[in-house]
């Protein structure tokens, strides 16, 4: 048997026989894990409030040889999503970090970048504050999963976008110019197109000073969500919960 500790995301958990739970965490030293936490919904003192999605733990387990599965011991908090209020937005924005990070990381590999990534928009995560965040955390899982198209260039024909609107649709690559959009495309804005730009090249606390109401990149998030999905090949749960905020605050 080899023991961890090691700096973890929970990202999901499954109730198993009386009290136990299988525990997904995403550790910085050994990448996503699965493991089985023993009477988690009894012991407050190895595990109580620690096991909720996307808090920030210091996580003690067991490997053992042959066996999948870890044995999780103790999860220690380090930041707990809960010290702060949680509103339908706060959650919502929560749960999509957690699923996609559980939906797109592989097992066993060590991602640092994705680790960094998840604690700085975590950071940045208040209750009514989540466009920038979750924006943020879209655009840049994107690019560090290899799934970012050009921003600046059409995938068709190579043009500059130059200040133009561009536009995407769920069976394309990468990024149209408005000759080679069909009817089924939707525009994202110059505006926005800026905005990705800044994203990439500026940390997220450069960004949180500013403004940043739904309104704001709506067109960028929608692009994000809908490429991460063709991606995974899947529809993620919790961006239900985000369209659905996103288009309460249309008027």
């Amino acid at each position: 048997m080899i023991a961890h500790q090691a700096e973890a995301l929970i990202l999901r958990t499954w109730p198993i026989h009386e009290a136990d739970h299988i525990v997904s965490l995403f550790t910085r030293d050994q990448g996503k894990l699965k493991g089985v936490a023993k009477s988690s919904a009894k012991s407050r003192k190895r595990f109580g409030g620690a096991l909720e999605p996307m808090t920030y733990v210091l996580a003690s387990y067991v490997e053992k040889p042959r066996q999948e599965l870890v044995r999780l011991d103790s999860c220690e908090i380090l930041i707990s999503p809960l010290s702060e209020p949680v509103d339908y937005a706060r959650a919502a924005a929560l749960s999509f970090y957690a699923e996609v990070l559980e939906e797109t990381l592989p097992d066993h590999d060590p991602q640092d970048p994705v680790f960094r990534l998840a604690l700085a928009v975590l950071d940045h995560t208040r209750a009514a504050q989540i466009w920038l965040p979750v924006t943020y955390f879209s655009l840049w899982i994107l690019r560090l999963m290899g799934w970012m198209p050009d921003l600046g260039h059409c995938h068709v024909c190579g043009r500059l976008f130059a200040g133009q609107a561009a536009y995407f649709h769920p069976q394309s690559d990468g990024l149209l110019c408005s000759d080679h959009k069909n009817a089924a495309s939707r525009a994202i804005s110059p505006a926005s197109l800026a905005i990705a730009g800044r994203i990439l090249h500026t940390p997220i606390a450069g960004l949180a000073p500013e403004d940043w109401p739904r309104s704001r990149a709506a067109d960028l998030r929608r692009f994000a969500l809908q490429s991460l999905e063709r991606h995974l090949e899947r529809h993620l749960r919790s961006a239900v919960a985000l369209n659905k905020l996103a288009a309460d605050s249309q008027p």
